[in-house]
Parts: structure tokens; C-alpha cells; sequence
């Protein structure tokens, strides 16, 4: 039985390196970088030399080394891919996941040309700035709703003329995945997908286009490996395995589904199992006579619930602000590596038009505090500079508390980032939950220390009343 990536060591991976200490990768050493692969912060990719054809058989074996119990696979062309798959472990705190679930919306082939312009239009540019980072939204997914190819096909190209995001066609007619396939083959779309009834045909259109193939048995596990099996051996390797979604009552029969398939690729390393996992919430739209609130509250549950319980891609369909944003701030948050904290990078910060006069604060490099602090400065138009002090990530209080952000660290950052050249003035306003440390550090930096607020929302007010400093400040 293969390792799992807890019980490889580095030393296995040293030993299938170049080990030429080349400093490329930005290690000191092959050991180092050996170290950091297996903790999953560098991949093979970041080793310039195994990509040559000297190391082409040490890259090989590496890979076989690393490789995932649950396969990766890349849906999309070379302009727009996305990588679904590929994980490790059961938990996030056993190992950081990789490859964020994909979320896919629907687009049916009954809409008219201007429907499905504007639908595709709006997905490609739903987006949403949380902590720094734009969240958006990664797949369409054509769905046949007219069983007829021609307008499926004509349905494809307007969608594949609007966006250049990766594609799933979704139909369980071979002649209908052909006519869709003629057109955009080469955008590599994902085909949804292969039964026990179609499967031999579907087989053929995805090796003959190159394609990914889904593999659908909804609630018969049995059969799910048994078509995957059957596929392999038919010489599909990109598989991606739909093990059928209940929303409303049979949400904990799927959930179950979902676990009991990752459980079986990453502990017992069933190999007919280690594929990416599909979910669709989409279902909680198919003959629902509630209403649509609470279908879309429907689909919004079980799509979170996905995310937590190992779907690697979902098919959606609303479009609603309230239901799509969980999952997207849920998905980044879950995918974050849990050894390390979201931060930003050191520095200085401008914002307006400052001079020489202007305020001098200080604040740490945990993104939610900067970004938090960031909006606040903005929203209270001060011109002002901003230092970000690393903290290696950590708040404003607890870097306090760890002594990550102590009086000695301020100064270091006054002195690092020049702050004498930036204003004429000695004053800094710290933030009013490091207001311990303002005696400490006006004596090791000699800088007048001014305690602002606890909250960045009172930056504003606390301006306007404490600045220009007055004598006893």
C-alpha cells in the first residue's frame, strides 16, 4: 500500500531530488525545499531543474511518490483552467487542502440568445473583494434542457463566444455531447455524463476529444466504482464521480454518500474511489412547487455543506447575492492553510495625498485588521501614511499578547520603512489595543507615541480631535 503524504518524509523526497543545491527554488538547500514539498508549500513545478529532461525520470518517480489519492483533474482550455481534486487528506488540519472547490452555473439551452448573453455576463462577473482577495465564481455548465442538438450546439457557441471560463455540457445523449463537442472541443469542457446505459459511447467522445468525463450513479456507490473501473480500463483516466445529490430529506443520505467515498480514497486508498467528487445542488430546482426563496435556501444549505463534506466541484443555479456569497467566503476560508494565519505584506501604506504634516499610524499584517483598518482610512478620508508591522499574520491583540508586536518590533519597523523621512513630526499613533506598550516604545524609539482607538471605525474622530498633536501629546 502506497504512503500517505503524513507518513512520507523528507529524506524519501531528498532522495529523488537533483539535490544540486542550485538555491533556484528560493531554498537554501535540496533538503529545505524537500521539506517544504511534503508540508504542501511548494509543488514539483517549483524545482526548475526536474523540468528538464535530465531529471525527466526523477520528476516521474516523484510524482508517483506525491501523488494525491485523490486524483486532480483540469477542466478548461489553455486561456482558462481550472483543477479540481487532488487532495491529500480527510481533515484540513491533518494537511492544507489544495485546489478550491469549483463552482459552476447553469445555463439552459431554452434561453434565447440574450438571455444567455446577459446570464453569462452576470457570472463571469460576479465577484467580491473579502480580505483582500476576489472571490468569483469558475465554471458554466451548458445544460440540454431541449433534448434537441442543434440547439444545444448553438447554446454552446454563444456561451463559449462570451467567456473563456472553463465549460461543462451536461447531457446523457452521446449525439447530443457531439454536437457540442464539434464546436468547442478545444476549450477541454467537462462531459456530464456517462451511466451505466451510455457509458461505452461517452468513453468514445471523451477519448476522441480529450475530455473529462463524469460518471454518474446516483446512490449505488457499487455501481459508481464498478463505471469507473470500466472506464479506466477502457483508457479514460479523467474521471470525475457524481454520486447523486437529495436535497430537503435525502441531504444526510448524501452527505453520507460524499464521505463515505473520500474516507474510502484517502484512508483505505481505494483507487476506483480516488476521483474528484461532483456535487449539484442545482437538483433543489427540479419539481419543487415551494417557493423559489426557498429553493434557492435549499440549494444555498446543501451546496455549504458540500464544500465542508469534500465536493470538489458544484452546479448551481441561482445567482442571488445571499446564496452564492457563503459559499464562496466559506470555500476561501476553508481552503486557507491552517498553519498559517491570512496576512498581507509588510510596508508602508499611503492613502490620499499626505505630506511631511500628516498622521504616521501603525498596525499589524493580519489581513482582516489591514483591510478592516484599510476601508476605515478610506471611509474617513484621511491622508495619512500607514505602517504594517509583521506580526507573521496575527491580530492586534494577540501579537500583543505572543510578543509579536512588542516596542522593540515598532521601532524596528519605524527604522526599517524610514518613517523619519516621511514626516517631520516624532508622533505615532499606535492602535488603542497595543496602548501597553506606548511607554515602552516612545523610550526605545523616541518617537511621541499618540494611542488611538480600539475600533478603526473611530480613526475618523480621532483625527479630527487629537491631530495636529497638541504640546502635551
Amino acid at each position: 500500500m502506497r504512503k500517505s503524504i503524513k507518513e512520507i518524509s523528507p529524506i524519501d523526497v531528498y532522495r529523488l531530488l537533483p539535490r544540486t543545491n542550485c538555491k533556484e527554488c528560493g531554498e537554501a538547500n535540496c533538503m529545505a525545499f524537500a521539506t517544504r514539498l511534503v508540508n504542501g508549500e511548494f509543488t514539483l513545478a517549483d524545482c526548475p531543474p526536474l523540468t528538464t529532461a535530465e531529471y525527466s525520470r526523477l520528476l516521474t518517480d516523484l510524482g508517483d511518490l506525491l501523488r494525491p489519492p485523490v486524483r486532480a483533474v483540469t477542466i478548461g482550455s489553455v486561456q482558462h483552467t481550472v483543477t479540481i481534486g487532488g487532495k491529500y487528506v480527510l481533515y484540513r488540519h491533518d494537511f492544507t487542502y489544495h485546489n478550491p472547490t469549483a463552482i459552476a452555473i447553469d445555463v439552459a439551452d431554452t434561453l434565447g440568445a440574450e438571455e444567455i448573453e446577459k446570464r453569462v455576463k452576470a457570472i463571469r462577473s460576479f465577484s467580491y473583494v473579502y480580505i483582500g482577495r476576489t472571490l468569483s465564481l469558475d465554471a458554466i455548465a451548458v445544460r440540454c434542457a431541449s433534448g434537441d442538438p442543434a440547439t444545444f450546439a448553438t447554446a454552446v457557441t454563444t456561451v463559449a463566444a462570451c467567456t473563456d471560463l472553463p465549460l461543462i455540457l451536461c447531457s446523457q445523449d452521446p449525439a447530443v455531447q457531439k454536437t457540442a463537442l464539434d464546436v468547442v472541443h478545444d476549450r477541454r469542457p467537462l462531459l456530464y455524463a456517462a451511466t451505466a446505459q451510455n457509458w461505452e459511447k461517452m468513453a468514445e467522445l471523451a477519448l476522441r476529444f480529450s475530455c473529462p468525463l463524469v460518471v454518474s450513479a446516483p446512490g449505488d456507490a457499487g455501481m459508481l466504482r464498478s463505471l469507473a473501473r470500466t472506464l479506466g480500463e477502457y483508457g479514460v483516466d479523467d474521471l470525475v464521480l457524481d454520486p447523486g445529490t437529495s436535497t430537503e430529506g435525502g441531504l444526510a443520505r448524501t452527505l453520507m454518500g460524499f464521505t463515505a467515498l473520500r474516507h474510502a480514497a484517502c484512508t483505505s486508498h481505494d483507487e476506483l474511489c480516488g476521483y474528484p467528487l461532483l456535487g449539484t445542488p442545482i437538483t433543489a430546482w427540479a419539481g419543487a412547487e415551494l417557493s423559489p426563496d426557498l429553493v434557492q435556501w435549499n440549494e444555498a444549505v446543501t451546496a455549504a455543506m458540500l464544500i465542508s463534506r469534500y465536493a470538489d466541484l458544484l452546479i448551481m443555479h441561482s445567482m442571488e447575492g445571499w446564496a452564492l456569497l457563503p459559499q464562496l467566503i466559506w470555500r476561501f476560508n476553508l481552503y486557507t492553510d491552517p498553519r498559517k494565519p491570512v496576512s498581507v505584506d509588510a510596508g508602508v501604506r499611503t492613502f490620499g495625498t499626505p505630506d511631511k504634516e500628516s498622521p504616521l499610524l501603525i498596525t499589524t499584517n493580519y489581513a482582516l485588521t489591514y483591510f478592516t483598518v484599510e476601508s476605515d482610512i478610506k471611509a474617513a478620508r484621511i491622508d495619512c501614511y500607514l505602517i504594517v508591522a509583521d506580526t507573521a499574520g496575527i491580530s492586534v491583540e494577540s501579537a500583543v499578547a505572543g510578543r509579536y508586536l512588542t516596542a522593540e518590533t515598532i521601532t524596528a519597523s519605524l527604522k526599517e520603512y524610514r518613517a523619519e523621512d516621511l514626516v517631520r513630526h516624532r508622533h505615532v499613533i499606535i492602535p488603542g489595543l497595543a496602548a501597553r506598550l506606548s511607554g515602552d516604545t516612545e523610550e526605545a524609539s523616541g518617537w511621541h507615541v499618540l494611542v488611538g482607538p480600539k475600533d478603526s471605525s473611530a480613526l475618523g474622530q480621532f483625527i479630527r480631535d487629537h491631530w495636529p498633536p497638541k504640546p502635551e501629546e
